[in-house]
């Protein structure tokens, strides 16, 4: 069904890059989830008042309270597409995380009222009773849940959304939910235990797992998460690509919603290539940057020594000695300022999280001490951005 609403309503389906293209992805599932879960309330509903029962009652308000979800979902989109303007430079794409965590917040809040309700019953339990029409409701539920997950999964993968990794997920468990509440329904019937308020508590279980899990994946990228591995892996291979560079270090990746990332980096060249150039040549690399990845990126040229056979030894033995101490351990903006009597041997080192700065240090300057000569390190720590 979604497939063929995008072919009809998406002109530009497959250009996922395109923030208008995820705008109308993220608006389509919207709606075909407000249309869906509305039609599922009312039969879990109905299904519910026939059986006197509390979870399959619970279960069709937890369906209104998706299609609330979806109605949230397609507001976040269609404010997330929004032009930047004065008052937000950079557009408004963090407005999909927000609407994700709205949606996320809704869950919990359904599955805590839920607990409530069950452990109610659980006190004053009461035997429900199960009829075929509302069998065959929960059946045709399970299967549209499904479905619909299924249709979310895609599309969040699609057009790489965490909203719309968190309305699969809702719709994941909201499928394993009423699985539940039908299997305890059947025994129910059966056997005339009265497990009613025992189910809406598992149900109420799987709600706010995924509530949590939800907004997990939506408070990352607000709070600012590490960026795609791959996306570093595509920016770092497109800077090395110019002849010139040498090296590329301090790359940094601002996130202002999906497909809206601002590129920070230095890029490392020989300090006798002719300045203008050297200009042109990272003007060409950022316009690559913004025509194959769609980012805007700002790049920094750092001028290094590489035809003096001194500096470029010593560079080589203080990154063997980074190295022993960790494979993590990268050196850059090596340089020597000579005096009469000592040498400052000058760089920055980044160091993962888990070393110590200082230790490092100590140990890199007992390094330096062995070596001929009257050598200082001056060391600036970093830590990676990426």
């Amino acid at each position: 069904m979604l497939t063929l609403l995008a072919k009809l309503f998406i002109k530009d389906r497959e250009n996922t890059a395109s923030p208008r293209t995820r705008q109308a992805y993220g608006m389509l599932c919207g709606l075909l989830g407000i249309f869906l879960n509305l039609l599922l309330f009312t039969g879990k509903f109905l299904a519910g008042t026939l059986t006197g029962s509390v979870a399959i009652t619970a279960d069709a308000f937890n369906n209104l309270s998706d299609a609330g979800s979806s109605l949230i979902t397609l507001i976040g989109f269609k404010m997330a597409g929004q032009k930047p303007d004065l008052d937000h430079p950079f557009g408004h794409g963090r407005i999909e995380y927000i609407s994700g965590l709205i949606v996320s917040a809704l869950i919990l809040l359904m599955g805590f009222e839920l607990v409530k309700t069950s452990v109610e019953k659980i006190i004053h339990p009461e035997v429900t009773e199960l009829t075929l029409p509302s069998a065959l409701i929960l059946l045709v539920a399970i299967l549209v849940k499904g479905y619909m997950a299924l249709y979310n999964r895609r599309t969040a993968a699609k057009i790489d959304s965490a909203a719309m990794r968190a309305t699969a997920m809702d719709s994941l468990s909201d499928m394993a939910a009423t699985t539940a509440v039908l299997i305890c329904s059947v025994i129910a019937h059966y056997t005339g235990l009265a497990i009613d308020g025992w189910c809406g508590l598992l149900v109420s279980g799987f709600i706010l797992f995924s509530g949590y899990s939800a907004a997990k994946d939506t408070i990352n990228p607000l709070l600012g998460q590490a960026p795609d591995p791959e996306f570093i892996r595509q920016i770092q291979s497109i800077v090395m690509e110019a002849p010139i560079i040498t090296g590329i270090h301090d790359l940094i990746i601002h996130d202002y919603g999906p497909g809206r990332q601002m590129v920070s980096l230095h890029a490392e060249i020989p300090m006798d290539v002719d300045i203008l150039k050297a200009h042109d040549m990272i003007d060409n690399i950022e316009m690559q940057l913004r025509e194959r990845l769609g980012c805007d990126a700002v790049i920094h040229m750092d001028p290094i020594a590489t035809d003096d056979a001194l500096t470029n030894e010593l560079r080589m033995k203080f990154s063997s000695f980074a190295h022993e101490i960790s494979d993590e351990i990268s050196i850059h903006d090596f340089r020597m300022v000579v005096g009469e009597t000592h040498t400052n041997l000058i760089f920055d080192a980044v160091l993962p999280y888990q070393l110590n700065a200082d230790e490092f240090k100590q140990q890199l300057t007992q390094r330096v001490s062995e070596l001929p000569g009257k050598y200082y390190a001056v060391i600036n720590i970093d830590r990676p951005f990426v």
